[in-house]
């Protein structure tokens, strides 16, 4: 789901995240996220609560994406993503990158109020 005049994008994952064989990150970077950054696309929400298994590789992809988002005032942020898969994301320091939290009911939520408690947890962190 994309918001085009609010700037942000919600993408729920599902299954594995193999940066080591297969580079999920890069397809994903390369093939959904640069069309969306040309778009005016600068906030991200990805919703890991399925995201089992993560393997990592190299953080590149991830700080260029990061670097992108961030100068134009953006963020990313991973959703409910499992413990497990959330100690091996950790584990690569990608957490740098992506912030992880949890909004357990955001099924229940339109996408613009999921948007809005997100956006307002990182602005009143850019505020202390």
């Amino acid at each position: 789901m994309a918001d085009y005049a609010a700037h942000y994008v919600i993408i729920e994952m599902i299954g594995e995240w193999n940066d080591a064989i297969e580079n999920d990150i890069m397809t994903l970077k390369r093939d959904v996220i640069d069309s969306l950054l040309r778009e005016g696309i600068t906030k991200y929400i990805l919703i890991a609560e399925n995201v089992l298994n993560f393997h990592s590789s190299d953080s590149s992809y991830y700080e260029e994406w990061f670097e992108e988002v961030t100068d134009e005032g953006g963020w990313i942020v991973c959703l409910n993503m499992p413990e497990q898969t959330q100690y091996d994301f950790k584990k690569a320091r990608l957490h740098h990158y992506i912030e992880l939290m949890s909004l357990p009911q955001w099924r229940t939520l339109k996408p613009d109020i999921v948007f809005t408690q997100i956006d307002n947890v990182i602005l009143r962190r850019l505020d202390l």
